[in-house]
């Protein structure tokens, strides 16, 4: 498969490259810095400018499988009377929620061509079944993630374009700490696996690592 996975240069996203890649897939990465392995791509998400500049030279070939995993989480630990800064919002969701859409807009023609698949790496989190309150900022910004990706399932369903919305687990990553209790290369496996059974039948799944479902 032809794959791209966003935020690639470390966590999760360079565990998804690395296990895609053994596999035989064909990995681009991107990175919001200088690219640190050929054919990888510059990438923030947050500008406009430099999602059209990555499909511009991405090309024209037929994508496979976009995997929008670049992502932040500024607000934890937060305080609700003192913190959660109007700018952490604003970041947070350029990152989460309109990088997203950036990007996979700036591709359409690739999926399309390809009749590919998109796969948002979200979080049990976003859930509002499961809301125990705190992290306010990362919660609403990965509900807004799986907003995006139930409606972006229901539009690009018609040209067999699958959409399907991940939590990879608590990963022990820079994001998710020395305690998390999944390591980034079992995360990456089932992810890719899941990514593997998303199909048109499936499009708008809202589920975990090892294909369990999230509620809404």
């Amino acid at each position: 498969m032809r794959i791209i996975v966003t935020g690639a240069n470390r966590g999760i996203g360079r565990a998804l490259v690395e296990t895609a890649s053994a596999r035989g897939d064909a990995v681009t990465g991107t990175t919001r810095g200088t690219p640190e392995r050929a054919g990888w791509l510059r990438l923030d998400v947050t500008d406009p400018g430099s999602v059209r500049a990555m499909a511009e030279a991405f090309g024209t070939a037929p994508l496979d499988l976009l995997v929008c995993n670049a992502g932040v989480y500024i607000d934890k630990g937060e305080d609700l009377a003192s913190g959660y800064p109007a700018g952490a919002w604003a970041a947070t969701f350029a990152v989460n929620v309109t990088g997203v859409f950036l990007t996979v807009q700036a591709l359409l023609p690739n999926l399309r061509a390809g009749k590919g698949k998109v796969a948002i790496v979200s979080s049990r989190m976003g859930s509002q079944a499961l809301a125990p309150g705190g992290s306010y900022i990362y919660r609403a910004s990965k509900a807004a993630a799986v907003n995006l990706g139930r409606n972006l399932a229901a539009d690009l369903r018609p040209e067999g374009i699958a959409v399907g919305i991940y939590h990879p687990g608590w990963v022990r990553t820079d994001m998710g700490g020395a305690g998390a209790d999944v390591a980034a290369g079992d995360a990456a496996r089932g992810l890719m696996a899941r990514f593997d059974a998303l199909s048109l039948a499936t499009t708008g799944c809202y589920e975990d690592w090892q294909g369990q479902a999230i509620p809404l």
